[in-house]
């Protein structure tokens, strides 16, 4: 067979073994939830480093791992890695090309680490401040101000505590407010085990950056609106949409932002530190 026949004949290998290992975790995912219920995103999935079910191969393992069964997720991410990092490991070289990838995956997962600790961080202290003052009415300020409920585990979990607390709340105060604490604190560990990221967005953020300063004004067709624009717009354009995006936090926006900003920052850093050791392209 010619090597040309192959779908996969001429494309640089890092790139190719890239979107081999995507697609096959990715359809893993989908086998192994739908034949012995098991989410692999809880296992390969970053967690928050304060979460029980952090693992530190979370910082790379992440970023192989897409949301499920819609594939819009895996195809956008894979499209663009076939698109932009064909042309930057064929000028880079596989090793360099890979280093660059997990370097912006890694940083990527280190930014959004950040903003997350920053979410949670009202949680983690109204919850401490319940434990010290277990009283109904900073139990009943907490639920209304602060619970979230992001799973079907804890939605049972609430209710469940909810009937409980009732029964005692009126008959034995003080068992009331244990198990108040009791509750919280395994909401707590349920909350923080719910912040899960996945995707290979960082690193594919960064290819795009690198692929702006490598190929500045190489012209790239839009689909929306379709015009061409210079790929160094283009990267500034989707820059600055993030950061948009990223500050305003709409309502139902669960877009890892920051971290797609993660991977151009790293991106550039690395880039630039690149330049001043006389690393030529």
């Amino acid at each position: 067979m010619r090597i040309g026949n192959s779908p996969f004949g001429g494309m640089p290998p890092v790139v190719k073994n890239l979107l081999i290992i995507n697609v096959l975790v990715y359809l893993a995912s989908i086998v192994l939830h739908s034949s012995m219920g098991i989410n692999i995103e809880e296992y390969l999935g970053l967690h928050l480093p304060m979460a029980d079910k952090f693992r530190s191969w979370q910082l790379i393992t992440y970023m192989f791992v897409h949301a499920y069964p819609d594939p819009s997720h895996v195809f956008f991410n894979m499209f663009a890695l076939f698109m932009f990092g064909r042309m930057l490991e064929s000028v880079w070289g596989p090793k360099r090309f890979l280093f660059y990838y997990l370097v912006t995956g890694i940083g990527a997962a280190l930014v959004h680490l950040m903003t997350q600790y920053i979410d949670v961080m009202p949680m983690l202290k109204a919850i401490t401040h319940y434990m010290n003052n277990s009283t109904h009415e900073n139990l009943e300020l907490f639920i209304n101000n602060n619970l979230k409920i992001s799973t079907y585990a804890m939605k049972e979990n609430f209710d469940a505590f909810v009937a409980a607390y009732n029964k005692l709340a009126n008959t034995d105060p003080d068992m009331a407010a244990g198990l108040a604490r009791e509750y919280l604190f395994g909401y707590r560990a349920d909350f923080l085990n719910a912040h899960v990221t996945i995707g290979a967005s960082g690193a594919v953020f960064g290819i795009l950056l690198a692929f702006g300063m490598l190929f500045p004004n190489l012209r790239l067709m839009l689909l929306f609106p379709p015009i061409p624009l210079k790929a160094k717009y283009f990267v500034m354009m989707y820059g600055v949409a993030e950061l948009f995006l990223g500050i305003h936090n709409f309502s139902g926006d669960n877009v890892a932002h920051f971290a797609h900003l993660g991977g151009m920052l790293f991106g550039f850093i690395l880039i630039k530190y690149w330049q001043r050791k006389g690393i030529n392209y």
